[in-house]
């Protein structure tokens, strides 16, 4: 049998100058975040890192930046305030190869938090809703600490461990936290729209979450034959299961399947992936590697933007020199989908931010980070139309960009990048 805890027992593992690994998006163990938290008086220089945690994140309050720093693989809004109170940094990394980080001891772990359901009748656990890069460090840990919950969905895939891989529990009963998509508005379904007419029946998607991606999931009833190989996905894809649109039969990879490393939604998604065969959680090495996405046919990658230039650069990760999110999945899927037979990389985004400035660009802002390359893009979309710049000119890149920015912006775009060359 193991060894049960409470939190503030099993959390007292971590010591000064440790390494932290906290799995992530919704399976994040905020239990014992809140309880190593609650220990930073007797801590220092606790490196905590890893990519965006649903819920509250304690150890990143600029009160106790002596006893913790936050490192982020992907930068989520409750640690984002960090980059700038100085108790965090931010590490670039494509999701494929952020299990090298530890499996290579780029990173060495001393300690793992992670968030699983109740043993089975054989001693084994499931990581659940996120599998991503905890495998790695669940493997390459000294100690791994588990927050043992009912409510965590049984997924099937990778994130099976056997209870003897963990070293302390502590049993909950908590919700797994929710994220409500929201309706799209009226640009975002023009945009959602556009996207899905450039989908063939037989494709294979990867989007991410958001109103974009629902959007165009809500314009794929009458499509057929899809496919899922994508780094996660939400409610949006549930409807269209159960109605047979996508069913994954012409899938080269895990044929039948819809593969994923991590989940967010509503627990109407949480009660349709508890033990249900269809949905396989693999790690993110696997999921978002680029030789097997691209063995899929008709892969269609749809991602977003912070805004791209006239030429066709992507910056998808700052607001010029302010770091925003993370490089994520984006670049293994534009690639993997640009290498697959019939498929096509796209990205979508409103043509102007919420106070009206443009998102099509003539140069990016100073200090702005490209994440996906001009020579990598296929088409942009905005509610005013398709680009397509695969194989174009730069001349013909910044006619066909320019026609689909807002009307209002249209001129100044143009005339401000001649300017500038």
């Amino acid at each position: 049998m193991y060894k049960v805890g409470s939190a503030q027992e099993v959390v007292k593992k971590i010591k000064s100058n440790d390494r932290v690994y906290i799995q992530a998006a919704a399976a994040a163990p905020q239990l014992l975040m809140n309880a190593m938290s609650e220990r930073h008086e007797e801590l220092r220089d606790v490196e905590v890192c890893h990519l965006h945690v649903e819920g509250e994140a304690p150890y990143a309050n600029p009160e106790v930046k002596d006893s913790f720093h936050v490192n982020s693989f992907f930068i989520g809004s409750n640690v984002r305030h960090t980059l700038t109170a100085g108790n965090g940094s931010y590490t670039p990394v494509f999701l494929s190869e952020l299990p090298l980080l530890f499996k290579r001891n780029i990173l060495p772990l001393d300690v793992a938090l992670i968030h699983v359901s109740v043993p089975d009748k054989h001693g084994y656990c499931s990581l659940g809703v996120s599998v991503e890069a905890t495998l790695a460090a669940i493997e390459n840990a000294k100690t791994v600490i588990a927050q043992v919950n009912p409510q965590m969905p049984r997924t099937h895939g990778d994130g099976i461990i056997h209870h003897t891989e963990i070293d302390l529990f502590v049993e909950c009963d908590v919700p797994i936290p929710t994220h409500n998509m929201g309706k799209p508005t009226a640009i975002e379904n023009k945009i959602g729209a556009y996207v899905a007419s450039l989908i063939e029946d037989k494709s294979t998607l990867q989007m991410g979450v958001g109103s974009i991606p629902n959007a165009v999931l809500s314009q794929l009833t009458h499509h057929k034959n899809l496919g899922l190989h994508t780094e996660m996905f939400s409610d949006g894809v549930i409807d269209l299961i159960l109605n047979d649109v996508i069913n994954g039969n012409y899938k080269t990879i895990n044929p039948g399947r819809a593969l994923t490393t991590f989940l967010m939604g509503s627990k109407r998604l949480y009660d349709y992936v508890d033990d249900n065969p269809f949905v396989e959680m693999r790690a993110s090495d696997y999921v978002n590697d680029v030789s097997i996405i691209k063995q899929n046919p008709k892969m269609v990658a749809i991602n977003s933007a912070i805004e791209v230039d006239v030429t066709g650069q992507v910056c998808a990760d700052s607001i010029g020199s302010k770091m925003y999110s993370g490089v994520g999945g984006q670049m293994d899927y534009i690639r993997g989908a640009s290498l697959s037979e019939g498929g096509k990389a796209i990205i979508a985004l409103p043509s102007v931010t919420r106070t009206g400035i443009s998102r099509i660009v003539p140069s990016l802002k100073p200090g702005a980070g490209v994440v996906t390359t001009r020579a990598h893009v296929h088409y942009v979309v905005t509610e005013y139309g398709i680009a397509n710049l695969y194989g174009k000119t730069i001349k013909q890149r910044i006619k066909a960009l320019v026609d689909i920015a807002h009307p209002d912006h249209r001129a100044s775009i143009e005339k401000t990048y001649f300017e500038l060359i």
